[in-house]
């Protein structure tokens, strides 16, 4: 498995797997406020998969898809979905070599040029950063179970160690 393979499945995989300790989090829970990042555990996810989606729509050209579903059912939804597409266009982008290549973010207030392997690096690690901040709420919700999150773990789960 490739480093980009590594990067992609496990940053799905963790946010999919906080999500799914969310799955019997009452309404109350997902949404206390914590002064920590975008605020609480709905807005925390909502943001991480908003941005996957968000990004890759812009590298892609296509117009950036309504914000979705909230509860934790829409946002594994949205997750798988967003994953999918990030997948795809990262390995597109890899099998042309154009990680250096730009394009125009319209988003900005003045749209600027970026490179798809700086915006594609940028959504893993935003990511990453979001989840370290949940992984936080998740702890002091007494939430239990709550994993590290770290790729080596993965890997040992996923049984690419053996």
């Amino acid at each position: 498995m490739n480093i980009l393979d590594r990067l992609l499945q496990h940053d799905a995989w963790t946010t999919r797997q906080l999500l799914l300790l969310c799955s019997d989090c009452t309404d109350s829970q997902l949404d206390q406020a914590f002064d920590l990042g975008p605020g609480s555990l709905r807005t925390t996810f909502r943001h991480i998969i908003r941005n996957m989606e968000a990004w890759t729509d812009l590298m892609t050209g296509s117009p950036v898809r309504d914000d979705g579903g909230t509860s934790v059912t829409e946002l594994l939804d949205r997750l798988d979905r967003a994953a999918a597409d990030l997948d795809r266009l990262a390995h597109e982008i890899e099998s042309k070599g154009a990680w250096d290549e730009r394009w125009t973010d319209t988003l900005d207030d003045s749209p600027t040029t970026k490179t798809y392997g700086g915006a594609i690096t940028h959504v893993i690690t935003h990511s990453m950063h979001h989840r370290s901040q949940l992984l936080f709420m998740l702890r002091k919700l007494g939430i239990k179970d709550v994993p590290e999150g770290d790729v080596l773990s993965w890997e040992n789960q996923q049984g690419h160690n053996s």
